[in-house]
């Protein structure tokens, strides 16, 4: 026991643990292993996950597949993109949710052939069930309005979905960009950002949920990023969707925060939503003057002359 309490024994047993201490000190790191290159590991994994996931939905979605049925095959025999070609078509069909080859030839074939349906149609009733007593020439005029009505019958149709569409995407995209902002500042990439976003926002707008989605498929796929954010804008023509894709381009392209530029466009993007809310509400007053005059005026009247008009017919009789 005096042995061990010796300062010789002391010393050595001193000497010995700082020799311990300093060995493990230096081997520990390499026996914990590499952290950050465990986290950079797992981010590229996320992120290829990702791009696989991006890319079968993209090929899912038919975007590269070549369109087949009768409607293609008429209109590569009668070459009807070129004889009735329409050069923003394609850019209407985008924004009504109408993607791939398929519905361009839908949409040529319908405008080759409603014509003639609306013609026939036309012609049908006035000749076999009410003229309304039309003369021949006017006849005649109402089969070619019908001719002309369904040929613009596709276009008006693309055009009411493509309003439709745009309307449920913009009811939600304040909120979206909210989120966006959110899950960017924590830490996520813009492509989990939007993926995120697409899946969160589904219920609210099936529609912005498709786009984002489509955004994410298109990171992965397409050569530059910066086309995915264009083709965005592209498919959903409202300026608070061009601004946040142009920040979004910068800021791949000078590498500016994203955050910053998400927040400015989430509170302008809030502003311009609650703007034409109170337009809405300015123009209530104008609009409802009409049915004011049609349905409450002649009742007012009733009520006001009514009882004269009875006293005076009383006393006449």
């Amino acid at each position: 026991m005096e042995g061990l309490l010796s300062p010789a024994s002391l010393a050595a047993l001193l000497a010995a643990v700082a020799m311990f201490a300093t060995v493990t000190s230096v081997m520990l790191p390499a026996l914990r292993g590499d952290k950050l290159e465990a986290r950079l590991k797992s981010v590229a994994d996320q992120r290829e996950k990702l791009r696989r996931q991006s890319r079968a939905e993209l090929e899912q979605r038919g975007l590269k597949r070549e369109s087949k049925g009768v409607a293609n095959t008429i209109t590569e025999k009668f070459n009807l993109k070129k004889a009735l070609e329409d050069p923003n078509i394609e850019d209407k069909l985008l924004q009504a949710g109408f993607r791939g080859p398929g519905p361009i030839a839908a949409f040529y074939f319908a405008r080759f052939t409603m014509p003639f349906v609306f013609a026939g149609v036309v012609f049908f009733y006035i000749f076999f069930v009410n003229d309304f007593g039309f003369q021949p020439m006017m006849k005649y005029s109402s089969i070619l309005f019908g001719a002309a009505a369904g040929f613009y019958a596709p276009n008006l149709y693309v055009s009411n979905v493509a309003q439709n569409r745009q309307k449920s995407v913009m009811k939600a995209f304040s909120d979206a960009l909210d989120m966006m902002l959110i899950c960017v500042e924590s830490g996520m990439s813009i492509e989990m950002a939007f993926a995120k976003v697409g899946a969160e926002i589904g219920g609210a707008s099936p529609e912005l949920a498709e786009e984002l989605q489509m955004t994410v498929a298109e990171l992965s796929y397409l050569p530059e990023r910066r086309m995915a954010y264009e083709n965005l804008a592209k498919r959903t023509p409202h300026e608070g969707v061009k601004s946040v894709c142009m920040a979004l381009v910068q800021g791949e392209r000078y590498g500016t925060p994203l955050g910053d530029a998400l927040r400015v466009m989430a509170k302008e993007n809030r502003d311009m939503r609650m703007s034409e809310a109170e337009k809405k509400a300015a123009a209530l007053p104008a609009k409802l003057t009409v049915p004011m005059i049609v349905f409450f005026l002649p009742v007012l009247f009733l009520v006001v002359l009514g009882p004269a008009y009875i006293k005076i017919t009383a006393q006449s009789a």
